[in-house]
């Protein structure tokens, strides 16, 4: 299994050799640091922790870091189920090839409060004959039994901010000097928020 974290830059397109444009989303991933190793021995799975370093953060002194500093150090930090050598400190870009499937896992855009025409997709009421206020209404939300709204009820409420998982990415391009990586298609979440990079088939 591959996997690095990345921040999403934005969206761009790339011409292929047959002249088509195809949008990509680009990703700049600059090399994780290893911070945490699990083995099944002690821990019961075998996982490395990578961590995604703050932009502006000063690079490592040779002393044991603690965990406030780590904080400050680092953007982001996850666990993935890879198998690295015992000295291998960092991932960077490279670990993927133009070609890869690859799976992104990121947070959507945080869209508010919204009622569920939007949320939902309802159709709403009519819009003629005598229904003046009921548009974008939901509607009856339960019947005279159990006399209680059932759990699970389409509503109104907080739209967006949930984690979503994009399958089957194309990598197109990767330019290991910048450590950007471009992916064909969309990518959830606003430009700089933090996404997770996996090999095909390796969501956790």
């Amino acid at each position: 299994m591959k996997a690095i974290l990345g921040r999403k830059i934005g969206m761009s397109r790339m011409f292929l050799e047959d002249g088509a444009a195809v949008p990509v989303t680009l990703i700049c991933a600059e090399p994780n640091t290893v911070t945490l190793r699990r083995s099944e021995d002690r821990d019961g799975y075998a996982a490395v922790q990578l961590a995604l370093p703050r932009k502006g953060a000063k690079a490592a002194s040779g002393e044991k870091q603690t965990p406030r500093q780590l904080k400050s150090r680092f953007a982001a930090r996850r666990e993935f189920p890879v198998e690295l050598a015992e000295d291998q400190e960092s991932v960077s870009v490279e670990t993927f090839s133009v070609g890869d499937v690859v799976t992104v896992v990121g947070t959507s855009k945080g869209k508010g409060f919204q009622g569920v025409v939007k949320r939902h997709g309802f159709a709403g009421g009519p819009a003629s004959h005598g229904h003046r206020h009921v548009l974008r209404a939901p509607g009856s939300i339960g019947s005279r039994f159990p006399q209680h709204v059932r759990k699970g009820k389409r509503m109104a409420g907080r739209m967006g901010g949930e984690r979503v998982t994009v399958k089957n990415l194309l990598v197109l391009w990767i330019d290991s000097k910048k450590n950007l990586l471009a992916v064909k298609g969309a990518v959830p979440g606003p430009a700089n928020s933090i996404v997770a990079v996996l090999s095909s088939g390796a969501v956790q």
